[in-house]
């Protein structure tokens, strides 16, 4: 993409967005795509590294029409997300700390391309799913490649919005749902009501609204489980937004019960500069981590994709300031947001010095994670952290 297409893109995003308000919007501003980001953390194993001899290629300066050069958000995809896993997961925890029913309505906050919510909608022909993110370009990549090729019955069964998580009541409904499921799932779910968010910081929620284009109008279930995945809630930066948007998550749940599930990760090489590789058969992925700024407790992560093939470097392909949050921080946030109980699931990962470079998803996926009421210190690790309602 040229100069051009950098600015007309910056413009689209000021138009969708509107005045700023928070440190959320205040990093928007910045030539940065909005999807968050994973860290090779989550799966391991050694390999040698990888030459690095490629071209080196902005991802704004990225030639898009290129078709032998591959999508960013596909990489990303194939580098880092596991959605089947997540979506065992959160049945697990929905079932452990609510059950008595099994979960159907799923919202992901932050979702990016939403490949979570897809994966949601096929393990059963009753669910839904809503997905809510900044990125216009990840939904549009998103429709294309995700929603569009997985058959009716899966897409009409997904709400898909672009909006910011603080603002929820304005974002825009981007894929159309048919009335006619609208209100079948209204009456299945009538123990309930379908629930239209409220505005944030006011008490209850309205039963039943007409679906007119954003989220504020548009009658869907209540959630069963709300989560924000890829260590997306470190896009908040101070305690009013972290604390504003847990109200929000809240307020949608069923009042049948429901769960709100957020992961982060720390660890002693979570606060200093690092670089790490993961090699796949056709690229390589690079997380750069910055310095940590232990007042602020900031630092910005870039991913970055060395292409193979194409002998290309896809840098800062996401980029993104990140605030790191605590365990106890957010455990303080979700309690006053009004959830009844918070549960942390931690699983150990190896030590970054022993894995520079790594060979796929490796023996990661084998380490699970543990419920803990304590935890020591360590190099790294990842956490799933579950807030009841």
């Amino acid at each position: 993409m040229g100069k051009q297409g950098k600015k007309q893109s910056h413009l689209n995003r000021q138009q969708c967005r509107g005045a700023k308000t928070s440190s959320y919007y205040e990093e928007q501003d910045q030539e940065y795509p909005s999807t968050p980001l994973a860290s090779p953390f989550e799966e391991q194993n050694n390999e040698s590294q990888q030459e690095n001899s490629a071209e080196e290629v902005d991802e704004n300066e990225q030639n898009q029409s290129n078709s032998d050069v591959p999508s960013k958000f596909w990489l990303y995809q194939q580098s880092v997300q596991s959605p089947k896993g997540d979506v065992s997961y959160l049945q697990k925890f929905f079932l452990m700390y609510v059950g008595g029913r099994m979960p159907l309505h799923l919202q992901e906050d932050f979702c990016g391309t939403a490949l979570l919510s897809v994966e949601w909608l096929r393990t059963d022909a009753r669910r839904t799913a809503v997905g809510l993110d900044f990125d216009v370009d990840a939904l549009n990549w998103c429709m294309e490649n995700n929603v569009n090729k997985v058959g009716a019955d899966v897409s009409s069964r997904l709400f898909l919005f672009h909006g910011n998580v603080l603002q929820p009541l304005e974002a825009v409904l981007i894929n159309s749902v048919p009335q006619d499921l609208v209100r079948n799932l209204s009456l299945k779910d009538s123990e309930d009501g379908a629930v239209t968010v409220p505005p944030l910081g006011s008490e209850g929620s309205s039963e039943t609204m007409i679906c007119n284009g954003t989220m504020k109008d548009t009658q869907m279930p209540a959630r069963d489980i709300v989560c924000a995945f890829n260590y997306s809630c470190c896009c908040l930066h101070s305690r009013k937004e972290l604390v504003l948007y847990f109200k929000y998550a809240h307020s949608i749940l069923s009042k049948r019960g429901g769960i709100f599930v957020m992961d982060v990760y720390g660890g002693t090489s979570a606060e200093c500069e690092l670089r790490m590789q993961r090699k796949f058969s056709t690229f390589t992925y690079v997380w750069e981590q910055e310095g940590f700024d232990v007042i602020q407790r900031k630092t910005r992560i870039s991913l970055h994709f060395n292409l193979q093939k194409q002998h290309k470097k896809i840098r800062h392909a996401f980029s993104y300031s990140w605030r790191l949050w605590s365990l106890p921080e957010i455990k303080d946030c979700l309690d006053e947001a009004g959830f009844s109980s918070v549960h942390f699931w931690v699983r150990s990962m190896p030590d970054s010095e022993d894995i520079k470079t790594i060979n796929g998803f490796g023996i990661g996926r084998d380490i699970k994670y543990e419920h803990v009421t304590s935890f020591h210190q360590q190099d790294s690790w990842n956490a799933y952290i579950v807030g009841v309602a």
